[in-house]
Formats: structure tokens, C-alpha cells, sequence
């Protein structure tokens, strides 16, 4: 996926999102939900309300761009929260993407022997 460079803040849209929304239905919804500016250059993530859906949108200084992923099985990890937005770092963007749990990731188990 060609992104947002360094420095790009990333926000979660707290609460459940119409994913039948495009570009312009989430441009307004950032504006009038979320207080904030969808052409700044920052990147909105939405989830949808079965929560297997997300749709990413972001202002490239050039045009919206609109990125969607579904997963098979599973459910992306969302904040509790009903209103407002959580900031993430590029990393749990990059975990949530993958359906990994980023408010606690948990790492492999280290074995205590070599086989």
C-alpha cells in the first residue's frame, strides 16, 4: 500500500461507521463528527458494525484516497468508546491491519530449551 509518509497522525473513529459511506460521506463525517479536517493530510480509520470491515481515508495533497479491507475470519480490535477518536502509532495501524490485537500485543513464547 503506498501511504502516508513520516509523521502522518492516525485516527480510529470511535463507535460503528455505514460502510456503504464513499470518500465524500467519510470526508463529512470527519468534519462533522470528528471536528476535524479530512484534507490535512491525516489518515481516519473507520470500522464497520459487524466489525469485519474497515475503510481508511486520506487527503494525499493531491486527491482522497480510500483504501478498504475485509477480513475472512475475525474481527478488527476496536476501542469501546461511542463517539470521538483514538490516535495510533503507524505500528498498531500496521497490527490492526492484520487483525492482531494492538492495545496488548503479545509476543511469541521463547522457548526454554533448543529442540
Amino acid at each position: 500500500m503506498i501511504g502516508p509518509g513520516k509523521g502522518t497522525r492516525i485516527f480510529l473513529a470511535c463507535g460503528v461507521t455505514d460502510m456503504r459511506k464513499g470518500m465524500d460521506g467519510l470526508a463529512a463525517l470527519i468534519q462533522e463528527t470528528l471536528s476535524q479536517d479530512p484534507f490535512c493530510g491525516h489518515l481516519f480509520v473507520f470500522r464497520g458494525r459487524r466489525g469485519d470491515r474497515v475503510k481508511m481515508l486520506w487527503w494525499d495533497g493531491e486527491g482522497l484516497c480510500l483504501y478498504a479491507k475485509r477480513l475472512e475470519r475475525g474481527r478488527f480490535v476496536w476501542p469501546r468508546a461511542e463517539d470521538g477518536c483514538v490516535s495510533l502509532t503507524a505500528a498498531q495501524l500496521s497490527m490492526l491491519i492484520e487483525g492482531i490485537d494492538w492495545r496488548a500485543p503479545s509476543r511469541p513464547l521463547r522457548p526454554d530449551v533448543a529442540a
